[in-house]
């Protein structure tokens, strides 16, 4: 069979119905990844209790997304130019950027590895964890960042294979190793009662094991673009470009990481109730975020190939689809949190102060997670073809800026949790103000 008949054809056809076939299993591929950690959540929540919450959904994932985070950034310059070749049917070029890539995931792998097991104490310190939740933090972080391997293969290369069409394969390896994720916890954590360090094995077990699915399809499954373990190197000719494009994604990663590592550290300071409720928080909002960002990737794979391809048309096309598109889910999703958040509280934990100090955490910032619907989108379409640079400083602008001058400045004047809350549709909305013109303008310019 070959690729064509594999991949969704970006380039070609009726835009909304494959950005729909395109997105639907990116959405639903990265749910099922954030159910890695939260499974994790949910049943040390409730068999071990809210200060095992917090630690594996407190200042321990703050920090592994964080690492994830700045390697998503950086892999999106591997994945623009692989999707541009894809688009331009280059399969030299394409070979040499794939095995870059898979390099470059290797060798940051072991850097991390080793950095995370020796700084976990002392970041943990750093973010004012509860003394109550660091062992049990410091515990799990350490494991993590041992099969960190297995985590950044997997996203590396699940982002190749979006980026020439195929979000299928993805979903189906995470569909299989969620389940066996889910199957782990349960015998580590509820029949073994290995608690938060039987959490974190069968995390990265279930990890390893896509890992190893996405790696062998990219060695079978594709016909101009073939992984050979043999061929992993670094090529300087794809290593700059894919840097270029990737290092500012990664730097605005690292701005939005280290704004919520400040948080976090906030956060801490009002007690074990309000990190757990925080921590629940970001798994029941999480949903928003997988959706809303997959259409972020949707948009800049439709906007690589084609720009590729030559087809400026259709890029511009593709953006007001996406835009349209993502605007009518996102906001149904938000009512739906809403709506329904008191109950999807009641599944992570039984404690009422940490419900109530969680739904009112959510009530208060969801309504405007609309602002930055378009702030995804439009700075999506613009790393699909290749400008990342200006983008990413606004993005950092409005984080470092904006939200960091908040949150140090004016939270310690009122010492209340809503105007820590604030900050994040103030930063949203700074960003938005000055991407969108510029979106418009880099369009008339060269679309």
């Amino acid at each position: 069979m070959t690729a064509k008949t594999q991949v969704n054809q970006i380039t070609e056809g009726i835009i909304w119905k494959q950005l729909l076939i395109f997105f639907f299993p990116i959405a639903v591929g990265t749910l099922f990844q954030q159910l890695y950690n939260t499974v994790d959540a949910i049943i040390v929540g409730r068999w071990v209790g809210k200060q095992a919450l917090a630690s594996v959904g407190g200042s321990a994932a703050v920090l592994s997304n964080f690492v994830i985070g700045f390697f998503t950034g950086l892999s999106a310059g591997a994945t623009v130019i692989i999707s541009q070749y894809f688009g331009a049917k280059n399969s030299k070029q394409l070979s040499r950027g794939l095995h870059t890539a898979y390099a470059f995931s290797i060798t940051v792998s072991i850097v991390i590895s080793i950095t995370g097991w020796i700084a976990a104490p002392a970041l943990l310190r750093l973010l004012k964890t509860p003394a109550d939740v660091v062992p049990d933090s410091i515990l799990y972080l350490r494991i993590y960042f041992a099969g960190i391997i297995f985590t950044l293969t997997y996203n590396m290369g699940s982002s190749i294979m979006r980026a020439i069409g195929d979000s299928r394969r993805p979903l189906l390896f995470l569909i299989i190793c969620c389940a066996l994720n889910i199957i782990l916890d349960i015998f580590f954590v509820v029949v073994l009662g290995m608690g938060i360090e039987g959490a974190a094995i069968a995390t990265v077990l279930s990890q390893a094991v896509s890992a190893l699915l996405v790696t062998r399809a990219l060695m079978k499954c594709y016909g101009i673009l073939k992984l050979d373990l043999r061929s992993i190197r670094f090529h300087a000719d794809m290593l700059r470009p894919e840097l270029r494009i990737g290092l500012p994604g990664g730097l605005q990663s690292f701005g939005y990481s280290i704004s919520n590592i400040i948080i976090q550290a906030v956060i801490n300071d009002f007690g074990t109730d309000t990190a757990a409720a925080w921590a629940a928080f970001g798994k029941m909002d999480a949903i928003f975020w997988t959706v809303c960002g997959s259409f972020g990737i949707a948009i800049t794979t439709f906007a690589g190939q084609n720009y590729g391809a030559r087809k400026y048309d259709r890029v511009k096309k593709s953006v007001r689809v996406s835009l349209g598109m993502s605007l009518g889910v996102c906001t149904s999703l938000i009512i739906f949190l809403m709506v329904f958040c008191r109950p999807l509280y009641v599944v992570f934990t039984a404690d009422q102060n940490v419900i109530d100090i969680g739904v009112y955490m959510l009530r208060l910032i969801t309504p405007s997670y609309i602002i930055f619907i378009f702030v995804e989108i439009f700075s999506g379409a613009l790393r699909g073809i290749g400008d990342v640079l200006i983008p990413s400083a606004i993005t950092l602008g409005g984080v470092l800026l904006v939200r960091l001058t908040w949150i140090l400045l004016v939270t310690p004047m009122t010492g209340q949790l809503s105007t820590l809350m604030y900050s994040y549709p103030l930063a949203w909305g700074a960003t938005a103000l000055l991407l969108v013109p510029y979106y418009f303008h880099r369009r008339k310019k060269l679309l």
